[in-house]
């Protein structure tokens, strides 16, 4: 289809405005395709508005509004005033979204391979859930129930299907619940290093991020109390479990101690479990779960363990400060899709998600241990950890390497890796690599990248 329409597209841009192409049959004849590929091929240059077409009497070449005179353009700098002082930073988001190069390995990257993603399995639900009567409906204003149900259910605790909202995704959960909990100009306490999707969220919104060290242990909290004395803090943003980008898993006493101390600090607790359903070792029960008087916010989300665009979570939250979240929610964008929220609920619902979760907890197993083996063997002076789940190694480089250079210089050897210091919310204490094991093709595929990753990072 892409083949004729830009054969299309050329005989058009030499045609009169107002002038007929030749009929369907004719293109038929002359391209030697289906009746469908030139209705596609039409339909395209359409939605380009190069054609117009006009039921009965066939597709005409659109009117082209005249060329800008040689030499000139637009004057734009007007809305470098309108705009003001106040900008937009995706650039840390924008490099772990955008896929590797060809040629080059991928050991970055947010998202399951596709040869671990369950394919097959959602083309399946997303079928099932077409067919469904009220597929395309309203959703209704909360998400539909089962799946509510089911996000509880799994949770645990004293968790109800009345505390959980479905949302678009894990990225826009944050939004939400940033925006319906502080505003501009309010200090979030995070870990450092962070998942930088939030400090690019909390920074676009005017929210000023303060960084409270992470040890192999998770968040210290011997540092947590002081944090929200100093600050007048009354939000906390972590993730306890794998956390993004170290892989630490905050130990049992460091939970309860982060429910004292934001007990004490009259705070709140944003959880982000976004990795639950990828650990390689059984995660401790979230926060949530033992939580009792409403201080904990948690997202859900299943996209890590699915695909990219399942971008569907939840948000669990209990009195006023879920009110304000589905609130904020509904002003922001109404509801999420009900397609995609039928499609998860067959997906979880099916007996072949427990097998996909085995499946993918077996194959992360394999890679992060290769992985590990690759380091050994091509960078023994780099120290990498060993996380219990989730799908990215933390490599201390060594001191003095710059690991934004190193990162560049990595991709025009061919492999792509993140550097470390966008990560953290302030200075980096030390030189890191984030290293992603889940992203790779194959086990073969990630021990070459190990090796190009190695070509420009001698020992020293």
């Amino acid at each position: 289809m892409s083949v004729l329409a830009d054969r299309l597209r050329a005989e058009v841009e030499r045609m009169r405005p107002g002038e007929r192409l030749p009929s369907s049959r004719s293109l038929v004849e002359r391209h030697r395709v289906s009746p469908v590929t030139v209705s596609r091929a039409l339909g395209l240059l359409a939605a380009e508005g190069l054609v117009v077409t006009r039921p009965g009497s066939g597709a005409f070449a659109a009117d082209r509004p005249a060329p800008r005179p040689s030499g000139t353009a637009a004057d734009l700098s007007w809305q470098a005033v309108a705009l003001g002082d106040r900008s937009v930073d995706s650039s840390g988001v924008s490099w772990l979204l955008t896929p590797a190069p060809d040629g080059a390995v991928a050991l970055s990257g947010g998202y399951l391979h596709p040869s671990l993603q369950p394919v097959r399995a959602l083309a399946d639900a997303a079928a099932r859930a077409a067919r469904r009567p009220a597929a395309w409906e309203m959703a209704p204003l909360g998400g539909l129930p089962e799946l509510r149900t089911w996000f509880a259910r799994t949770v645990g605790g004293g968790v109800s299907p009345g505390d959980v909202l479905i949302t678009s995704g894990g990225q826009q959960s944050l939004t939400t619940v940033l925006g319906a909990l502080l505003p501009p100009g309010a200090p979030l306490l995070v870990e450092s290093p962070t998942y930088l999707g939030v400090l690019a969220i909390a920074r676009a919104a005017g929210l000023h991020p303060v960084p409270v060290p992470v040890d192999a242990d998770g968040v210290r909290t011997d540092l947590l109390a002081e944090a929200f004395a100093m600050t007048g803090a009354r939000v906390l943003y972590c993730q306890p479990t794998f956390h993004n980008p170290t892989g630490a898993v905050l130990s049992a006493e460091r939970r309860a101690r982060v429910l004292d101390i934001a007990r004490t600090a009259g705070a709140f607790v944003i959880e982000d479990d976004f990795a639950r359903h990828l650990g390689i070792e059984s995660g401790p029960p979230p926060l949530v779960a033992r939580d009792d008087d409403g201080r904990v916010v948690h997202i859900a989300s299943l996209t890590k363990a699915t695909a990219p665009s399942l971008r569907v979570a939840a948000v669990i939250a209990r009195g006023p400060v879920a009110e304000r979240i589905r609130a904020t929610q509904l002003v922001e964008e109404f509801y999420p899709a009900r397609p995609l929220q039928e499609t998860l609920l067959e997906l979880v619902s099916s007996p072949g998600w427990l097998r996909h979760l085995r499946a993918v907890r077996t194959a992360l197993a394999s890679r992060r241990d290769a992985t590990r083996d690759a380091f050994a063997r091509s960078l023994p002076h780099v120290r990498v950890n060993r996380p219990a789940g989730g799908f990215h190694l933390w490599a201390r480089l060594p001191d003095g390497t710059d690991d934004t250079d190193l990162a560049e210089a990595a991709l025009r050897a061919g492999v792509l890796v993140s550097a470390g210091r966008p990560f953290f919310p302030a200075e980096a204490p030390a030189p890191y690599l984030r290293v992603s094991y889940g992203t790779a093709a194959s086990e073969t595929e990630l021990a070459e990248g190990v090796r190009r990753l190695a070509t420009v990072l001698p020992a020293p």
